[in-house]
């Protein structure tokens, strides 16, 4: 159990999981879950975090973490999982924060967000990386489950996926089958968690993002990471498996760039 929790905890964490492969065991005990994330951290991090209390009333969070380099903390699971992400991609939360502070500062704090902001919030609370065979990608972008996690099975030796998101880490502690991570590509051959930080950093282009370029992945399909998955049939659950929309067709009167005029 992390510290500070209590009784809000569903449960205990099991390290054992897949998804959390990776990231770092911050000591468990009684102080603030602030406290332990900085026990974790090197003296020379990108940043602190500090107590709720220390974000000021009216302001808003991501100019906070961008100001002064402080990460206001609860003590709950969500802000346990995204100092967590915080240890593990330094250099990629960095550049959220950034995207999102820049938006603020030239938007202000709406009551809707903007493309770019609400793509960055997604991908933040409930992002993953995928390192996978063309193949495997092709599948998942068509949403051809049976394809993709029975036909093309083998494949998945060769994937790796790495979580991102603090929100999906946190649903995953009570795991579901419903639970789907927005997919953000990877390519294959980034071995280490400090290469693959400084590469998600570079890749967090605005213009880019603003598109929303994920794929939808119901993560206990993923084969070796649910053992309910073994049996195929797993995978007939049309609700969760769902398939791709069909194109919408083009609203009379509107021409395709390629038409004749």
């Amino acid at each position: 159990m992390a510290p500070g929790l209590g009784q809000s905890t569903p449960g205990a964490v099991d390290w054992n999981a897949p998804w959390f492969a990776g990231l770092a065991r911050p000591p468990l005990g009684a102080g603030a879950v602030h406290e332990a994330l900085n026990r974790a951290w090197p003296a020379q991090g990108p940043v602190r975090f500090v107590p709720q209390s220390a974000l000021p009333p009216g302001m808003a969070y991501e100019r906070f973490v961008f100001e002064t380099a402080s990460v206001p903390t609860r003590d709950n699971l969500h802000d346990f999982f995204n100092g967590l992400i915080w240890l593990r991609f330094p250099q990629a939360k960095r550049r959220l924060n950034q995207l999102q502070a820049q938006a603020i500062a030239a938007e202000g704090v709406g009551a809707v967000r903007g493309p770019l902001r609400d793509a960055v919030t997604l991908f933040d609370e409930n992002g993953a990386l995928l390192h996978a065979p063309d193949a495997l990608w092709q599948a998942l972008a068509a949403r051809q489950w049976r394809r993709l996690f029975v036909e093309l099975r083998p494949l998945w030796r060769a994937a790796r996926l790495v979580p991102f998101g603090h929100a999906l880490l946190e649903k995953l502690v009570a795991p579901r089958k419903p639970i789907t991570a927005h997919i953000y590509r990877a390519p294959a051959a980034i071995e280490s968690g400090a290469d693959e930080d400084e590469w998600l950093a570079r890749q967090l282009d605005p213009a880019h993002l603003a598109t929303k370029p994920f794929a939808p992945l119901p993560m206990l399909g993923v084969p070796g990471w649910w053992p309910e998955n073994e049996n195929f049939s797993f995978y007939d659950d049309s609700l969760v498996f769902r398939s791709a929309r069909p194109a919408q067709p083009r609203q009379q009167g509107l021409r395709n760039a390629a038409d004749p005029a």
